[in-house]
């Protein structure tokens, strides 16, 4: 129930500030009518992000029978901040360079199937991130312009690993989709953006030599076939 009215008030203040953006974006004075034909322009971004974890099992059961599930039940809130390098192309489409630090973390539950024995892990990240987006952007309307972009983005986990159930590779490799609005402000434009990033590989270190002493533990690691990665980031870009 809380869930639902914490829904239901986030979309009414969505909402309102979507009627007053309208309002004053669709009519006024036309501001900085001619940034969008530089051939680059630099700006920096702020925004929140939730990483996820998507895992994969292999079935195995250990000598004594025990069969284990891994899960991420739910979603922490991240933080992240960068800059901007925006190339022009054409009257339609960009090339977006936008280096940054993704920082979060991940509670992960790793249940035994039979006894509902309970194990917790928290993982946290600080991602070294350089996203490459091409940009698609509609006609402009008056001070707003919709947009879709598509990319890339190489990360590096710079967070110290600890021993623990499971550790993750520190290179991963994203594909990246997302969408947003630019709004043309009389000093500057601001880019409200949420983009969705899904890890294209196996970040699982398979084999854990650091586990030799505590054996036991290395029984979720077997139970894994793979991990992959995803994640949603909600950006505001200022330019």
């Amino acid at each position: 129930m809380n869930r639902f009215i914490s829904l239901i008030a986030v979309a009414l203040i969505v909402l309102s500030v979507h009627s007053v953006c309208a309002a004053d974006f669709a009519s006024g004075p036309l501001n900085r009518p001619y940034s969008d034909g530089r051939a680059w322009h630099a700006g920096f971004y702020v925004g929140v992000n939730a990483q996820d974890l998507r895992f994969a099992h292999n079935g195995y059961v250990t000598e004594s029978g025990q069969s284990w599930f891994v899960d991420q039940p739910g979603y922490a809130p991240g933080f992240n901040v960068g800059g901007l390098v925006d190339f022009r192309l054409n009257d339609y489409f960009n090339i977006r360079l936008s280096p940054g630090l993704y920082f979060g973390s991940r509670d992960i539950k790793m249940r035994e199937a039979e006894s509902g024995e309970l194990y917790r892990q928290n993982i946290k990240s600080a991602l070294v991130a350089v996203p490459v987006d091409v940009k698609f952007s509609s006609v402009r309307y008056r001070n707003s312009r919709p947009y879709l972009t598509a990319g890339i983005m190489p990360a590096f986990d710079v967070a110290k690993k600890r021993t623990d159930y499971l550790k993750l590779k520190s290179a991963d490799f994203y594909l990246t989709a997302g969408f947003g609005c630019d709004f043309y402000l009389p000093f500057f434009k601001l880019n409200p953006e949420i983009k969705f990033c899904f890890g294209v590989g196996d970040i699982l270190e398979h084999k854990r030599p650091d586990l030799s002493e505590e054996p036991d533990r290395y029984k979720i690691t077997q139970s894994l076939r793979r991990v992959s990665s995803k994640m949603i980031v909600l950006s505001f870009y200022f330019e």
